[in-house]
């Protein structure tokens, strides 16, 4: 018997509260891979001929259903068939093909798969006159526009089951530089070119201003606040002399509204995050239009109105757990004007991506295997989440998946270590394209290690001593610079980041509205929302933005 350990790749978009208890998980999902299981005598390899016929490439699969049976399954390989065991307390479900909680797989009755039809969309010779047809997997032809819609118009429903960025018959077409011009428009081949003139053969890319992107995800309150004002603290500065900025993602619930006034009003950027922030991931990754349009709209409603931000500055959105909507989430930001997205994760390489817009074919594989990446084209950028290297020591460590949310980087576990992982990951970008390095945080994992908040202010404070090429800005602040590219000299009077450069002291509201609010859409519970406008009548919440107590 032969016993094989993998290390299990990361899987995008498990990076917020949920990716903590899903950490052991990862460490967990090992194979036990028994070689030689069944003899190879001519009754043996019939069967085996028999089990794999109607399999794909590494597809796992049982032999005996139930829950006492659901740890083993097995696969075939050229050696012939192998016995793979999921470790104590987990189960393997087929759909996912990959170990989980016993209490989150629900196919253990199964022996395979589902196997969906798929259509006939490459064939030695046309089946379908028409060239704006194609054919199901029963050979009728239908409308090209007709595949990939969510609804299944094959009667063997083949139409919907070759879906993704390479086989969606209306996916958006690769990069085509000759009609994606700025400032609308920014694509690449591999997504690590730099935008505009100033580093050709991206090398050497002294002339780029570095951009630095901090971001926080859901409710800014008093757990937060004062975190945020050490933060910015008015005396860290970027080169122009204006303070140095972030981006808010702001979830609805227990969120204080004049403290996301005061946020704007300093010059950060306030952007959305969703109302409920539902705990069902795939509730996310399945959404509807409509589904999204209630929850992003909705928060932008909510931001605006109880923020009293007027200047149509949310224009941005996270989607929660990273859990992407696919062309369904996409087409809702059009439909409802949002300008970015930053949700998708990308994996780790070198040189890191730049941000690019949707009208053309992501230029980097969909990272993990429960995302839903648009296949469409979209009038949308998409501030990309490149994955960080958590490695220590990139010189002699072993290779690590990366991670994009900085507290999803499990292996840090000390301030002089996170010191070490900032500074080498800055340099990985500053180095090569100086595609803009994102920190992407959750204020309690700050707030809970004061080491790490520590090594991170230390870390910042000096790189503003160092490097007068690095600029502290917001998400729609590197937009703005990637439609209009300015060199490192320019970027002092580079007029989008000098926007509300440094305010002073607040003028009004002093003391905010604390009200008192109920909705029918959460019976039975009282919560308290602070605003500097007037206290509505209901609570807000997705059927009623406003808060008028008259829903929709």
């Amino acid at each position: 018997n032969i016993f094989l350990l993998s290390r299990p790749r990361n899987t995008a978009g498990s990076s917020y509260s949920k990716q903590e208890s899903m950490e052991p998980l990862k460490l967990l999902t090992v194979f036990l891979v028994i070689a030689g299981v069944f003899g190879q005598d001519d009754d043996e390899l019939a069967l085996e001929k028999k089990l794999c016929q109607d399999k794909s490439a590494g597809e796992l699969f049982r032999l005996k259903g139930g829950k006492d049976s659901c740890r083993d399954v097995i696969q075939c390989t050229a050696g012939g068939l192998q016995a793979i065991r999921c470790p104590p307390s987990l189960a393997f479900d087929l759909e996912k093909q990959t170990c989980d909680w016993r209490w989150a797989v629900t196919n253990c009755d199964k022996l395979t798969k589902e196997k969906k039809v798929k259509p006939l969309l490459v064939t030695d010779e046309p089946l379908c006159e028409n060239e704006n047809y194609l054919a199901c997997g029963d050979g009728v032809c239908i409308e090209r526009g007709l595949f990939c819609n969510d609804v299944p118009d094959c009667k063997d429903g083949s139409d919907e089951n070759a879906c993704d960025q390479d086989t969606d018959p209306n996916r958006a077409p690769e990069c085509d530089k000759t009609i994606c011009t700025l400032p609308d428009c920014f694509c690449s081949e591999d997504g690590t070119e730099v935008p505009g003139d100033l580093c050709p053969e991206n090398d050497k890319c002294d002339r780029v201003p570095q951009m630095v992107t901090i971001t926080f995800d859901d409710a800014i309150n008093n757990n937060n606040i004062d975190l945020y004002e050490e933060i910015f603290n008015k005396q860290r500065r970027n080169p122009n002399g204006c303070d140095i900025k972030a981006t808010f993602f702001v979830s609805h619930k227990y969120t204080n509204y004049s403290a996301v006034q005061e946020m704007h009003r300093l010059g950060h950027e306030i952007a959305a995050h969703s109302i409920t922030h539902r705990n069902n991931e795939t509730f996310w990754t399945d959404a509807s239009v409509e589904d999204w349009a209630k929850e992003m709209g909705g928060s932008r409603l909510i931001i605006e109105k109880f923020g009293n931000i007027t200047d149509n500055s949310v224009v941005g959105l996270r989607a929660p757990f990273l859990r992407v909507g696919g062309n369904h989430q996409f087409t809702m930001m059009e439909e409802q004007a949002f300008l970015y997205d930053s949700s998708i994760t990308a994996p780790l390489q070198n040189p890191p991506l730049w941000p690019y817009t949707m009208y053309f074919k992501m230029p980097h594989r969909c990272h993990g295997n429960l995302q839903n990446c648009p296949t469409r084209s979209h009038a949308v950028w998409e501030l990309v989440m490149n994955e960080l290297d958590r490695r220590e020591d990139p010189t002699y460590d072993e290779e690590l998946p990366g991670c994009a949310m900085i507290d999803s980087c499990s292996n840090i576990i000390g301030g002089d270590q996170f010191y070490n992982f900032l500074t080498h990951n800055f340099y990985r970008h500053f180095d090569q394209n100086r595609a803009p390095l994102g920190l992407f945080f959750h204020a309690a994992w700050l707030k809970n290690n004061p080491e790490y908040l520590d090594a991170f202010l230390y870390w910042v404070d000096e790189v503003i001593e160092n490097h007068p090429e690095v600029y502290f800005v917001t998400q729609t602040q590197v937009i703005q610079w990637i439609q209009n590219p300015v060199a490192v000299e320019s970027a002092k009077n580079f007029a989008p980041w000098q926007e509300k450069c440094s305010p002073g002291p607040r003028e009004s509201c002093f003391t905010a509205n604390s009200c008192k609010l109920d909705t029918k859409e959460l019976p039975g519970e009282a919560l308290r929302m602070h605003t500097c406008v007037r206290c509505p009548n209901k609570y807000p919440w997705l059927n009623d933005p406003t808060g008028d107590g008259i829903t929709f």
